[in-house]
């Protein structure tokens, strides 16, 4: 059976006390990774014990990746749902990183939720992940679709497809985000009705609203702009096929007054009343009339249900998914070509779009860089990721960013080179290399390589 959460918002410290204070909220979302089950915030505690319900989204997981899920990751997913006292832990449908062992290729990490192909092999890898995770999971899982700026050429399924068969294969649960159903609109031309027509509507556990913007005919899913009309048209014809158990405002930047905060609130609720209309308007008055009971000779026999349990995918399947995601993922963070089929725009725009977030979460990660660098901040680092993929999390990225600019002597400015080393020293240890032995080595290896 499934829980009705009611009307909730993305808790995110930047609101915690207007969401604190705002009336009609039945539930909270807060992103896993940005809480610590020991430290919980204040305000999560309050709301907490006071029978608001908490519910932990996941970001890093990466559970359509090729690899198997890391069970450091699982563990601390776990261990948030229990502190949090949480019905359920939600994640996505998406690959964060790729290569490794599987690829015999440095690992890359991309730092945003990235598309899975719609194809068998990712299908039978994403299922066999999933059980893992439901495995490890002490309350059940649900999934999140995705919004992505660029399509796998060899698709297999549709998107209702694919969510009905992974829900059906595994009996995971279905978070709809109904804001990325129009962004895979603008950006790939899905129909936003076709995907909801083929749902397994019984699996939704909850419902995402957010906005974005439109640029140069790309949809960006901002999370940081009012929910625009397509996106609450959506959820209406959402809501016209079922009663959503919750629907969520997420909001992630560029935070407005809470003034405005309730009024996309008062804006959802309306569109969910509305929905609710038109499913009313459209049950029948009466139930029709059975058709009479067949004869038992006319039965067919019951077929014999089928197993519990789906061979795990062949690791054949996960290595051939592994090598067409290090290979998007390299295109996407390294500069190499764009596989066979990519549309070569739509994959710059993306790498673009992947470089300046990266450049805003390390600047909000550790805001000590922009500071010291101003304006200098954001082409510096963007320069820096165009050659040093990101192959950790993003507060190492911070850490090597700030060490490649010390190696090269930089910045220019004495004193503010001088901060900069003592910040990076305290949170690294050793002296970064000066750049003379650096230069040295590199001479110094390729001198070896051509005397081979």
């Amino acid at each position: 059976m499934r829980q009705r959460l009611g009307t909730g918002i993305g808790w995110r410290p930047e609101i915690a006390d207007a969401v604190e204070a705002m009336p009609g909220i039945d539930w909270v979302e807060v992103v896993a990774e940005n809480v610590c089950p020991g430290h919980l915030p204040e305000s999560l505690l309050r709301l907490r014990d006071r029978g608001v319900t908490v519910v932990p989204h996941g970001v890093s997981l990466g559970l359509g990746g090729a690899d198997r899920p890391d069970p450091g990751r699982l563990d601390a997913l776990a261990e948030r749902a229990a502190a949090l006292r949480a019905p359920l832990v939600t994640e996505h449908i998406a690959f964060v990183r790729a290569g490794g062992p599987l690829t015999a290729s440095p690992r890359l990490e991309a730092g945003h939720l990235l598309p899975v192909p719609r194809t068998r092999d990712a299908l039978d890898v994403l299922c066999e992940n999933v059980r893992v995770a439901q495995d490890a999971l002490p309350v059940p899982l649900a999934l999140e679709n995705i919004a992505a700026l660029l399509s796998w050429p060899d698709d297999e399924l549709t998107e209702g497809q694919f969510l009905y068969e992974l829900a059906d294969r595994t009996g995971v649960r279905l978070l709809i985000d109904v804001a990325n159903l129009h962004t895979n609109h603008v950006n790939r031309g899905e129909d936003p009705a076709e995907a909801l027509s083929g749902l397994p509507l019984e699996a939704i556990a909850y419902v995402h609203v957010a906005g974005g913007f439109e640029r140069d005919g790309v949809w960006h899913d901002s999370h940081a702009h009012p929910v625009p009309r397509p996106v609450l048209d959506i959820l209406a014809d959402l809501a016209s096929r079922t009663s959503p158990p919750g629907v969520l405002l997420e909001r992630d930047e560029n935070f407005p007054a809470p003034s405005e905060l309730r009024t996309e609130l008062d804006a959802v609720r309306e569109a969910l009343d509305k929905g609710a209309a038109r499913r009313s308007a459209a049950r029948p008055a009466a139930p029709p009339t059975p058709a009479p009971a067949p004869s038992p000779d006319s039965v067919p026999p019951t077929p014999a249900p089928a197993p519990d349990s789906v061979p795990p995918a062949a690791g054949a399947a996960r290595q051939r998914l592994a090598l067409a995601q290090t290979a998007l993922l390299s295109a996407l963070v390294a500069g190499t070509p764009a596989p066979e089929g990519f549309d070569r725009v739509r994959v710059g725009v993306q790498a673009r779009a992947l470089a300046a977030k990266r450049a805003d979460v390390v600047a909000k990660v550790a805001p000590e860089l922009p500071a010291l660098l101003g304006a200098r901040y954001r082409p510096a680092f963007l320069a820096y990721a165009q050659a040093h993929p990101m192959t950790g999390g993003y507060r190492q990225d911070a850490l090597e960013f700030a060490e490649d600019l010390l190696t090269a002597g930089r910045p220019e400015d004495a004193r503010a080179r001088r901060e900069l080393r003592a910040w990076w020293r305290e949170r690294s240890g050793p002296r970064p290399r000066s750049r003379r032995p650096a230069v040295r080595l590199a001479r110094a290896t390729r001198r070896a390589l051509l005397r081979r």
